[in-house]
């Protein structure tokens, strides 16, 4: 019986090491099998989906026979991954990286005996475009710059082209798969390098392995070693900051949401949703947090793509782009592949780029705020792009949305877009007026007066809590990003009150935060099922805790969440409690930018940063 007829159970998603070159990322479980990876970018097709179908559906795999994981870790501030094995006579450690070299796609593993004997398994399925091309695979000879002739394995399938370097596994026909046992001793070493390339390029030569290790680990080290975290939180920070920074495209200066497609927010759902896309919202939060703590070496990166991005006419701005500004991202499902545990229909594309929401500005204007304070020079071009974007913003005023959480339901004015939407106009004004640029300020100020009262009269509910949306006396976890944008206070009355009816309604026995009911009479997003508490969510509400003097609610809440990221400190978009896993597309840059700014509120009140 084949994999494909007798699939093996899901690998918990929080379970998955991650390692990747800042263009893309792969997945790894916890017995060794690279699960997902897509080449040479985020969004291209994948050559490894088992973890969207079943070990058919392309893995590589290199795990000790006989043996159980005793440790797996970073390297510390980078993404060079290590597993130490113990087998039955012996003992093995097994690093896995991404080297960051300039015009090349490579994923390097490399296997080294630390004690007695051990033997090696190792397997590769390639599987190309959504594992629906079963490539051409044969052996041929590459000749060394040296003169010497390594014979290496390559996969060939239209456009794409996967090359391995290393001790060749042997074919078994009847699954298109590749195999091959080894047998190490003590301080021996096996090292396989596989490389992503268009399939009408010549054959790449072997990467000197030690080298590009080491290079990779000085990288990662050399920007990571820039970060000040202190405090219990420390080396989550650290990790998440990491984790933003492996998620932002090195050549475009663009930031996926996450690395993956279709992992379910709901298991056995249709709540499965391709991430792999640029959005500003994520985009301008995530290098808020960055700059915060002093990393803003790729702040004019992204605000670079920010401006190629949106440059046009202020009414085709959109809400997310691909990696390097791509407007088509239609959204198309999968048949092919059965979803993580069942979760159907498989997505690539996202058909919310078509949606208007109305906080996306507010947002964007927000970070670029917090470029110009860290010194970032703003230019005539960029202040003229924000100023079209106000413009976009004065346009669109009176349309409803939908709004943050993308709902595929009926549009609405929701509080939270409204919030923003002053925002706007407020960073809009404060631009002139601190920063010395020109703008219509008047204009600005008349409408974001007018935005305010509206709010003040239709965006808070009889009991005096801010509401979802105008006319509905629901509450919505957006609604705890109100202060943030400088409206209120976190501890006015109506944030207060807000955060109670939060408490009563959307936390869940353990402290974590769902973003708004669900069920026949509260649904508005036009999907089916419920799903778990969103961890940015929960981070929101550390956050204002904090913020409000419940400093021990923030720090229990705080550790909670931390905990469910453990042991490799990455997280995914949800995590449900009651089954201690992680739900939602991985790593997930909203959830990691929520941690940050928990623990800077944290430390905020405790004395312990500025």
């Amino acid at each position: 019986m084949t994999a494909a007829e007798n699939p093996t159970p899901d690998v918990p998603i929080g379970d998955y090491a991650v390692v990747g070159d800042m263009r893309t990322a792969a997945l790894i479980s916890p017995e060794g099998s690279v699960d997902w990876l897509c080449l040479p970018r985020f969004d291209s097709p994948s050559v490894f989906a088992a973890l969207l179908g079943t070990e058919q559906d392309g893995r590589w795999l290199v795990r000790v026979v006989g043996g159980h994981v005793e440790k797996r870790d970073y390297v510390e501030g980078t993404f060079v991954f290590r597993t130490v094995w113990q087998g039955p006579e012996g003992s093995a450690e097994v690093t896995t990286f991404m080297p960051h070299v300039d015009g090349r796609s490579d994923i390097v593993r490399v296997v080294r005996c630390t004690s007695g004997t051990v033997e090696i398994e190792h397997e590769l399925i390639m599987r190309f475009d959504y594992a629906t091309v079963r490539p051409w695979v044969h052996r041929t000879e590459i000749e060394e710059e040296d003169g010497a002739v390594e014979e290496v394995l390559t996969a060939v399938g239209g456009p794409s082209r996967l090359i391995l370097h290393g001790p060749l596994p042997e074919p078994v026909p009847e699954e298109d798969a590749h195999r091959a046992r080894h047998t190490l001793a003590e301080g021996e070493e096996l090292c396989w390098v596989l490389t992503g390339q268009a399939s009408w390029k010549p054959l790449p030569s072997r990467i000197d392995v030690d080298a590009v290790l080491e290079e990779t680990i000085d990288d990662w080290c050399s920007w990571s070693g820039q970060i000040e975290a202190t405090g219990p939180w420390a080396r989550q920070v650290t990790r998440s900051l990491t984790v933003l920074r492996a998620l932002t495209h090195k050549d475009t200066g663009g930031i996926v949401a996450a690395a993956t497609t279709s992992l379910p927010e709901n298991p056995g759902g249709e709540r499965n949703w391709d991430y792999r896309y640029t959005w500003l919202r994520d985009s301008a939060l995530t290098l808020q947090a960055m700059v915060l703590h002093g990393l803003d070496g790729g702040a004019q990166a992204w605000k670079d793509w920010l401006l190629r991005a949106i440059a046009g006419h202020s009414n085709q701005l959109r809400i997310m782009y691909g990696l390097a500004g791509e407007r088509d991202l239609l959204e198309r499902e999968l048949p092919n592949l059965r979803g993580y545990a069942d979760s159907r229909p498989v997505r690539i594309g996202n058909g919310a780029a078509d949606q208007y929401q109305a906080d996306v500005i507010g947002e964007v204007m927000l970070a670029l705020a917090d470029l110009r304070r860290a010194g970032i020079p703003e230019g005539s071009y960029s202040w003229g792009i924000q100023k079209m974007m106000l413009d976009t913003q004065a346009e669109r005023l009176h349309d409803p949305d939908h709004g943050i959480w993308e709902m595929r339901g009926d549009k609405h004015f929701f509080t939270h877009g409204r919030v923003m939407v002053w925002a706007a106009f407020d960073q809009g004004i404060k631009a002139v007026e601190e920063h010395d640029l020109s703008g219509d300020v008047e204009h600005w100020r008349t409408l974001r007066d007018r935005v305010r009262a509206e709010i003040d009269e239709q965006g808070v509910g009889p009991g005096g809590a801010f509401r979802q949306t105008y006319g509905a006396d629901e509450v919505d976890a957006s609604l705890l990003q109100i202060p943030h944008t400088g409206f209120c206070d976190y501890d006015d009355p109506r944030m207060l009150a807000t955060v109670e009816r939060l408490e009563r309604e959307l936390v869940d026995d353990q402290g974590f935060l769902h973003r708004y009911r669900m069920g026949e009479q509260h649904n508005m997003d036009g999907l089916r099922g419920a799903e778990a508490p969103f961890l940015i969510c929960t981070f929101w509400l550390v956050e204002q805790y904090a913020r409000t003097g419940r400093i021990e609610d923030a720090e229990r809440l705080m550790q909670a969440c931390v905990d469910a990221g453990a042991p490799l400190d990455l997280l995914a978009e949800e995590y449900d409690p009651a089954s201690r896993r992680m739900l939602g597309n991985y790593p997930q840059a909203f959830s990691h930018l929520g941690l940050v700014r928990a623990a800077d509120a944290i430390a905020h009140v405790r004395g312990e940063s500025g």
